[in-house]
């Protein structure tokens, strides 16, 4: 019996990720594979790592990529952080906040969280309450949660957290590159990403950083796989961390000088990593957010001038993702099933207390264009209508037009 190669169907991805790759990363992925130790490939390596120091806005030389989904570097940072016992601050505001809990609940951390209601952010003010009150090791916030699409202001946490001797991590996949995110500036000590979102590339590779008091932290516990003592290297010391594959220290190891062994790195996903932070780092990470920014404010304005509702507290929304409450009397999952089938639009739906309530639009990474936005509000203009929502026709499209000619000087994507 044999079997056909898979040919995915054309799509426009406009929900809250992950979106349509950048060509030159999926070109940048085509190329042929080397060994992990041909000097090629440490050049390799060691460039990706410089190129991501400038998306993260740091001097970390901790900046490394962890194989996997966004999910892995989440996981890496805080099983490696993270001893039996341990207090950590979760605050949450949404979705992303609660896997946030999990992940530390399952590295034995005693967790403990505040929350808001999900379409609000925290003040500073109640962080510090709350640091105070728990005393934690770790406090783990996300930045940019699209299950809401609230952007958590971080630029006044990072000193809260050296005054109280606390460690800062912070979940950046959704909110880096369309949003300011600053990582020595804003006194963060671990960060991660992905590239599905606004870095414009797909899901496989987790961009991280860590300041050197993570690193400190982390170095405190470091163990080398038995194989490998010798050489030099003994078992090690400290708790052991609660996983091989997402042991920091010997990814360290691995990506630093000692280029001690850990994993087969993932070639493909190096080279279209380091082609994402190559587009951006050429762009400029101002320019990249100012593009997210415009496109993402044409976007709403279209989506209001049709009469739709926004979701949440816009003075705290990200750039990239806006929240719509779907109109009275629209089957939400229906219209969305005819915007993809008749336009091969997808936009997303959401999750928990927002289920069936919103739907999702992402402006972000390779999509955050002119067109995409116009074709979009056209399309979603047309199965509204159909739907039996009364809007004047073009008013989505007049409306983000209007918006461009409005902002002349940013309308380059």
């Amino acid at each position: 019996m044999s079997h056909e190669s898979f040919n995915p169907p054309t799509r426009l991805l406009m929900g809250p990720g992950p979106i349509n790759a950048d060509p030159r990363v999926l070109r940048a992925m085509s190329a042929q594979l080397i060994g992990q130790y041909d000097p090629a490939m440490t050049a390799c390596m060691n460039e990706t790592q410089a190129l991501y120091r400038e998306v993260f806005r740091t001097q970390n030389d901790a900046t490394l990529l962890i194989d996997g989904t966004s999910r892995a570097g989440i996981e890496a940072v805080l099983v490696s952080l993270i001893e039996p016992g341990d207090r950590v601050l979760v605050p949450v505001f949404g979705r992303f906040g609660h896997l946030l809990r999990e992940i530390a609940e399952r590295a034995g951390a005693e967790v403990h969280i505040i929350e808001v209601e999900w379409g609000e952010v925290f003040t500073p003010e109640q962080v510090e309450t709350a640091l105070r009150d728990v005393r934690p090791k770790v406090l783990a916030m996300v930045q940019g949660d699209t299950s809401t699409t609230m952007c958590q202001p971080l630029e006044a946490i990072g000193q809260i957290c050296r005054d109280h001797d606390v460690l800062f991590y912070t979940d950046a996949t959704a909110s880096l590159a369309g949003n300011t995110l600053d990582t020595d500036a804003w006194q963060l000590d671990a960060v991660t990403a992905g590239l599905q979102k606004c870095l414009a590339g797909p899901s496989g590779s987790a961009p991280t950083t860590l300041s050197p008091r993570a690193v400190e932290c982390i170095r405190a516990r470091a163990h080398v796989e038995a194989g490998l003592v010798g050489n030099g290297y003994d078992g090690g010391r400290g708790e052991r961390i609660r996983s091989n594959y997402f042991d920091l220290g010997m990814i360290l190891d691995y990506w630093g000088e000692a280029r001690l062994n850990h994993h087969t790195e993932a070639t493909s996903m190096l080279y279209g990593a380091r082609e994402c932070a190559r587009l951006l780092v050429n762009e400029g990470m101002e320019q990249a957010v100012a593009r997210h920014a415009l496109h993402g404010g044409a976007l709403t304005e279209g989506l209001k001038a049709m009469g739709l509702a926004l979701f949440g507290d816009q003075a705290h929304r990200m750039n990239n993702v806006v929240g719509i409450y779907i109109p009275d009397g629209v089957e939400g999952e229906v219209l969305r099933r005819t915007l993809l089938e008749d336009y091969a639009i997808e936009i997303g739906t959401s999750f928990g207390p927002l289920h069936g309530k919103i739907w999702r639009i992402g402006t972000m990474g390779y999509n955050a264009r002119r067109d995409t936005v116009m074709t979009t509000l056209a399309a979603l203009e047309q199965v509204l209508r159909q739907a039996g929502v009364n809007m004047t026709a073009g008013s989505g499209a007049g409306a983000a037009r209007e918006f461009y000619q409005q902002n002349p000087e940013r309308t380059h994507a």
